[in-house]
């Protein structure tokens, strides 16, 4: 029997002839990469651990979370990883040269078959040429620097093949809304897709990359295509050299093979909170807006600057609305400048933003103020996540057309006059909350552990609302611990009651999201012992595991008949649970032989 497209990469990159779903294997990385967030920490740990970088041609730093420097601690931060690469002679993208998973197959470093990891949750992305993008924690990524290799467990496939035509105005980004509508956050968690079909085959590389980079959302580990000639040919003169297509092979073993019919696809929008909760946009025609943003590395590539421009240009941004487009490299910058798109921007009333991620991860572009409506082109719209507001996620085409209008709308249905705002008494609340993190940070290597628990019956639990982006730039464990859950609806006191030896039990897909270790090391600073949850968001569960801080999954607990601040009994060597107030036992998936050894080490980097 065949290997499916991911088995192949991860065979060629292990020294094994075969590998299959759930084997661990010791991986070897072809690029390795950290950006201006993540950066700084991968430095502490190389230097605090006496860690060496095992081939610096192989690692770089990609400054393109705040592209301006703006920001005095991003600032800070960036410099540190500037000075640690002039010593190290580690290549740097700094300000102003783009988003880094796309910078490394522009600049052909990444290729077709390739292994590339980063601090970067959105790294799946190299899906799009047929490569193997992960995003991982500081940890993980100080590790792949020092040794070029790093552990990973493979995953089992999911086949999807779209029948049929695809309709007219469908875009890219409605091609992947409708998938998340489909499968929802979580019901491709842990899988590899691979995507098929006559229509597929077309798509060019801007439109693969917008459905790649929203695997995450999907819980997937990526979504894959089977580079096109025209992929390889472009990878193959970006590289220099002839380039080797790897695939899936014909008689590959899928955990499931899934046909959807394209010809039923629809124009959707994500309503706010969620990139899964898509509804066709028409549902939300006249919703007013105040700005509009099309970037990211999901919408910001050549082809999403076009179609925005066809639908700007000769007209103006409406009164009031404010519309920011931030291009994901310099080179497609400079190309929408030549071609005279940037000045159909500007000409339209838009601000233009110098290449980068814009408002992801806190960024310089991009972020919108309290109440404040959005239509974006981002690939998240988690609350919190691009400022203090309610952001809808819709195709560039949408986007633009919504800011001319004054409201949602798509590009066929702009309006000939824009809606103007009604004036209203303007309300501004502020909240402040006063919180002590305990530093005190244990690190006995015990197996069984007693704590009461909170039981926080939430699925999808992202990392913005464990950890918010606005904290980022923290690098000091002791300081995590007070801004725990303060993004998390009915939990933003989490850090004020939560006592030391608690034990956290929660739903689906706890740790969806971004690849920050400050999600995981924020429980550490509190002294949180253990988080039970029905399953985790995979590069959450990794750096949960790379700090040794036990996460356990389970299948039902329901025979506890737990309540909160029951005390628990955890041992993590059986895979028990017991409830003490009622001496019921239930049994859960105890630690791996990867996990537990990397837990009595105390880290991965121990």
């Amino acid at each position: 029997m065949g290997m499916t497209f991911i088995e192949n990469i991860l065979s060629k990159h292990s020294g094994n002839e075969i590998v299959k779903p759930g084997e661990i294997v010791d991986v070897e990385i072809d690029v390795r990469a950290a950006r201006d967030f993540g950066g700084p920490n991968v430095v502490k740990n190389l230097i605090e651990n006496n860690l060496k970088i095992d081939d610096p041609a192989k690692t770089f730093f990609t400054f393109d979370t705040n592209p301006t420097g703006s920001d005095q601690k991003y600032a800070e931060n960036q410099q540190v990883c500037r000075n640690f690469a002039r010593a190290e002679g580690i290549k740097i993208f700094d300000i102003n040269i783009g988003i880094g998973t796309h910078l490394v197959f522009e600049k052909g470093i990444a290729v077709p078959g390739s292994t590339l990891v980063s601090t970067d949750s959105h790294a799946n992305i190299l899906g799009a040429i047929g490569a193997f993008g992960q995003g991982m924690g500081d940890r993980d990524i100080a590790a792949t620097f020092a040794n070029g290799s790093v552990w990973f467990k493979v995953p089992e496939s999911v086949k999807l093949t779209l029948t049929g035509k695809r309709p007219d105005k469908i875009a890219a980004k409605d091609v992947v809304l409708n998938l998340l509508n489909k499968f929802g956050a979580n019901q491709m968690l842990g899988y590899a897709i691979e995507l098929y079909g006559e229509e597929i085959d077309k798509m060019t590389l801007d439109e693969r990359i917008t459905i790649s980079s929203m695997a995450t959302e999907m819980g997937a580990i990526a979504v894959l295509f089977t580079p096109s000639k025209a992929i390889m040919e472009y990878c193959e003169k970006r590289a220099g050299r002839k380039l080797e297509l790897i695939k899936a092979d014909v008689d590959a073993h899928y955990a499931k093979e899934i046909n959807l019919d394209f010809s039923k696809f629809k124009q959707m929008i994500s309503r706010p909170g969620h990139p899964e909760d898509t509804v066709e946009i028409s549902e939300f025609f006249g919703k007013k807006i105040d700005s509009a943003f099309i970037g990211s590395c999901t919408n910001g590539r050549y082809e999403d600057m076009k179609a925005a421009a066809e639908v700007l240009k000769g007209r103006k941004v409406a009164p009031g609305v404010v519309l920011k487009i931030v291009p994901s490299t310099d080179e497609l910058w400079n190309r929408c400048l030549d071609e005279g798109i940037i000045k159909i921007f500007k000409d339209a009333g838009v601000l233009v933003g110098n290449a980068g991620c814009a408002g992801c991860a806190a960024g310089q572009i991009g972020q919108n103020g309290t109440g404040e409506v959005t239509i974006s082109t981002g690939n998240r719209n988690f609350t919190g996540k691009q400022g203090k507001g309610f952001v809808y996620l819709a195709s560039p085409a949408d986007a633009a057309a919504s800011a001319v209008a004054g409201y949602i709308t798509t590009a066929e249905n702009i309006p000939k006059e824009p809606a103007l705002f009604e004036k209203k008494e303007s309300k501004i609340s502020t909240t402040e909350k006063d919180t002590n993190a305990n530093t005190v940070e244990k690190e006995e290597r015990k197996t069984v552990f007693e704590g009461k628990v909170w039981i926080i019956a939430k699925d999808d639990i992202d990392t913005d609302m464990i950890f918010h982006n606005k904290y980022l730039a923290i690098t000091e464990i002791d300081e995590m611990g007070q801004y725990s859950f303060d993004n998390l609806d009915g939990w933003k006191d989490y850090a004020k009651k939560s006592e030391p030896g608690d034990i956290i039990i929660t739903g689906k897909n706890f740790g969806a999201g971004s690849s920050r270790q400050q999600a995981v090391d924020c429980f550490k600073s509190l002294e949180n012992q253990v988080i039970i949850a029905e399953s985790f968001g995979a590069i959450y569960e990794r750096n949960a595991i790379n700090a040794a801080f036990p996460v356990m999954k389970y299948k039902d607990l329901s025979s506890l008949e737990l309540k909160d601040r029951d005390t628990i009994r955890v041992d993590i060597v059986n895979g028990m649970v017991t409830n003490l107030s009622n001496n019921k036992t239930t049994e859960i998936e105890k630690f791996s032989k990867v996990q537990m050894e990397i837990y009595k080490k105390g880290g991965l980097l121990k």
